[in-house]
C-alpha cells in the first residue's frame, strides 16, 4: 500500500501537470508493492505507465483550426485488414521504411509518407490510415473537407496552408478523406476558378513539405483526379471489393464466437458487390439481433437475411 506522503505527492503532481513527477512516484509504489510480495499488482502499475509513456500526446487546435481537423484514437490493428496478400505487404513496406528511415537517409533516400487511396466505399481505406497511426505510435487526425472549401474566394487556400503548418509542427498521420472536393481534375467542365487554385495551392504544399508526418490522401473517385497529383505521392494504393475467400474470412472475423454451424464460403457467394464495411455491418447486424433474441449463435439464415438487407440498402441486389 502506498505510504500517505507518496499519495499527496502523486496528486499534487497529477494537478501541478508533471508528468514525470507522476510517473515516479508510481514506479516507486510499484517496487514497494513488488516488495511486500504483491507482484501482480507492482507489474500492472508498470505497464499502465509504460503504455502512457507510448501514448501520443493529445494537442489543442488553434481556433482556426479546430473545426478543420478531427484527432481521433487510432483503435485498428494490421491483423484487422482483410486484403490480398499483395496489398497487405505494400502496407508492411511502408510502416518499415519509416521505422528505418534513418537507414534509408543514409544513403540520401527517403521513406514513403505521401499515399494516395483510391477504391470503392467501404474497402478499407480509412482503417488503414487508422492502422498506419496505430502501428506507428503516431496520433490520428482527420481532415474534414466539407470544412475546409469554402464558397470565399482565398479562404480554402488560406486553410490549406494552416493545415500543412500544422502538418510540419505536429508529427502525425493526417487522412484528407473524400480528397476529390479538392483534387479533381483541373479541365473539368463544372471546375471553378476558385477550386482550381486550391488545387494548385494543394500540389505546391504537398510538394514542398518536408515535415516527419504522414500525409494520406482517400478517394473512392480515382478518375476524377488531377493527373498532376499522382507524381506528388510516393505510394498509390488501389483497393478493390473483396474476393469470395476475403468475403469469407471477414465474416469469420467477424461473427468471431457467435458464428452458428455454416461454412462462411458458401455464405461469402452471397456477398457478391458488397464492400468489406457492408460486409461487416451485415455481421454485426445478424449479431445484434440474436442478441436481442435471447440465442447464442448467428444462423444462416438469419445471416443471408442481414446482407440481403445490405443488397437491399444500396441497390446491389444480387441475392
Amino acid at each position: 500500500m502506498a505510504t500517505a506522503e507518496q499519495l499527496k505527492t502523486l496528486i499534487k503532481s497529477h494537478f501541478g501537470n508533471d508528468p514525470d513527477r507522476f510517473s515516479t512516484i508510481a514506479l516507486q509504489i510499484a517496487a514497494h508493492e513488488a516488495r511486500q510480495g504483491h507482484g501482480d499488482v507492482a507489474n500492472e502499475i508498470r505497464i499502465i505507465i509504460d503504455h502512457a509513456k507510448h501514448k501520443p500526446v493529445r494537442i489543442t487546435f488553434h481556433r482556426e483550426l479546430e473545426d478543420l481537423v478531427l484527432e481521433t484514437e487510432p483503435n485498428h490493428r494490421l491483423g484487422e485488414l482483410v486484403l490480398s496478400d499483395s496489398m497487405k505487404n505494400r502496407i508492411q513496406r511502408i510502416l518499415k521504411e519509416y521505422k528505418q528511415q534513418h537507414k534509408l537517409k543514409k544513403h540520401g533516400l527517403v521513406h514513403r509518407r505521401k499515399l494516395l487511396l483510391t477504391g470503392p466505399p467501404g474497402t478499407g481505406k480509412t482503417m488503414t490510415a487508422s492502422i498506419i497511426a496505430k502501428q506507428l505510435s503516431l496520433p490520428f487526425y482527420t481532415i474534414l473537407m466539407d470544412k475546409l472549401v469554402t464558397k470565399y474566394m482565398g479562404e480554402t487556400s488560406a486553410k490549406l496552408r494552416q493545415i500543412f503548418d500544422l502538418i510540419s509542427k505536429q508529427q502525425g498521420v493526417y487522412l484528407f478523406d473524400e480528397f476529390d472536393a479538392i483534387g479533381a481534375e483541373r479541365g473539368l467542365d463544372n471546375d471553378v476558378g476558385e477550386m482550381r487554385r486550391v488545387l494548385n495551392a494543394f500540389l505546391q504544399f504537398i510538394e514542398q513539405d518536408k515535415s516527419d508526418s504522414l500525409i494520406i490522401a482517400a478517394t473512392n473517385n480515382l478518375t476524377l483526379l488531377d493527373q498532376a497529383l499522382f507524381r506528388r505521392f510516393d505510394d498509390v494504393l488501389h483497393y478493390e471489393l473483396p474476393t469470395l475467400k476475403e468475403s469469407a474470412v471477414l465474416i469469420d472475423n467477424r461473427l468471431g464466437t457467435f458464428k452458428g454451424q455454416f461454412s462462411s464460403e458458401k455464405i461469402a457467394m452471397h456477398a457478391t458487390k458488397l464492400s468489406h464495411g457492408e460486409i461487416a455491418q451485415a455481421c454485426d447486424d445478424a449479431i445484434k439481433e440474436t442478441i436481442l433474441s435471447d440465442k447464442q449463435k448467428v444462423t444462416r439464415e438469419h445471416l443471408l437475411a442481414m446482407l440481403k438487407d445490405r443488397h437491399n440498402a444500396y441497390g446491389k441486389r444480387r441475392i
